[in-house]
């Protein structure tokens, strides 16, 4: 009975003790959000990382935020602030059925500014990520927002319309849906070929690692997504746009074509447009070293 009661005392100052180092422990965490709710019972993932001047990045499809690993890297360690949004239905986001366009992301996007409290951040977003911005920013006055990057934006209509002959057929654009729905893997798998714009310039391994993200996104929000992109034309709204705006486009971009970039520029009275002539669509990672510096000259001017 003694060996009992003795050893139960053993056990409860151990646990105290191991509750008091805990408590009087000075926290290595920065308290950071990983997950910010947005909408009962939809939570999206937020990479959050550094101090300074908010830099909010928004991914392509069907990315996540991960893909900016090597920008995180960087900007976090040159006094900023860097936020990558995974949107809903994407990465480590969650997948709800429902609504997936551009309402909708803009509207998580709003939530996560005001619950992080971002002002004045440089707002950057990557081929559908670029129109996704677009939209936020002309929707919400460019609220939280000072300055605008669009790297490689499938806008401001990635099909082709009357007076705006680049980008996809509706043919194509149709047979991309049904492909989504039917051969997704496959699908997903062809990217690797036309993210560069040669063989050899982004490494196999990388190729890999991006292909690993894209398979994440949930199925139903992959086509979803992809019907409202084909749906939407920004053209009226880019002269809605009055804060400073960088477009970073590789002239070898064979999923969004380089006129994209002039459409833009054309549009947007305060833009300038930064060539990445060594790059197709995958400038972030082509040419990861010119990417990360001229954004950070843009988002320091």
């Amino acid at each position: 009975m003694k060996k009992s009661v003795s050893l139960i005392a053993i056990l409860v100052s151990l646990f105290t003790n191991v509750v008091s180092a805990q408590n009087n422990r000075k926290p290595a965490s920065a308290g950071r959000l990983e997950y910010i709710e947005v909408e009962k019972n939809v939570k999206l993932h937020v990479t959050d990382l550094g101090e300074g001047q908010p830099i909010v990045l928004i991914h392509g499809w069907p990315l996540s935020d991960e893909m900016y690993e090597y920008q995180y890297q960087y900007l976090s360690r040159k006094g900023f602030r860097v936020i990558g949004i995974t949107l809903r239905g994407f990465g480590k986001s969650d997948k709800p059925y429902g609504r997936y366009d551009f309402d909708v992301f803009s509207d998580d996007i709003k939530v996560v500014l005001e619950k992080l409290k971002i002002e004045n951040a440089v707002l950057g977003g990557f081929s559908m990520g670029g129109a996704v911005v677009i939209h936020y920013v002309t929707k919400y006055n460019a609220a939280h927002i000072s300055k605008l990057a669009l790297f490689g934006a499938a806008a401001p209509s990635w099909r082709q319309r009357e007076g705006s002959p680049f980008g996809i057929s509706e043919a194509d654009g149709n047979g991309l849906v049904l492909q989504t729905m039917t051969a997704r893997q496959d699908l997903i798998a062809g990217f690797g070929a036309a993210f560069p714009a040669k063989e050899g310039n982004i490494s196999k391994n990388v190729e890999k690692w991006l292909e690993n993200i894209n398979l994440e996104a949930s199925p139903y929000a992959i086509t979803e997504s992809i019907k409202a992109l084909l749906n939407l034309d920004l053209r009226p709204q880019l002269s809605k746009i009055s804060i400073p705006v960088a477009i970073f486009h590789g002239t070898q971009d064979k999923l969004c074509s380089f006129e994209f970039a002039n459409e833009l520029n054309k549009g947007i009275k305060n833009s300038r447009i930064i060539r990445f002539e060594n790059s197709g669509h995958a400038l972030f990672v082509e040419e990861s070293e010119k990417f990360n510096t001229e954004l950070e000259k843009f988002a320091k001017q």
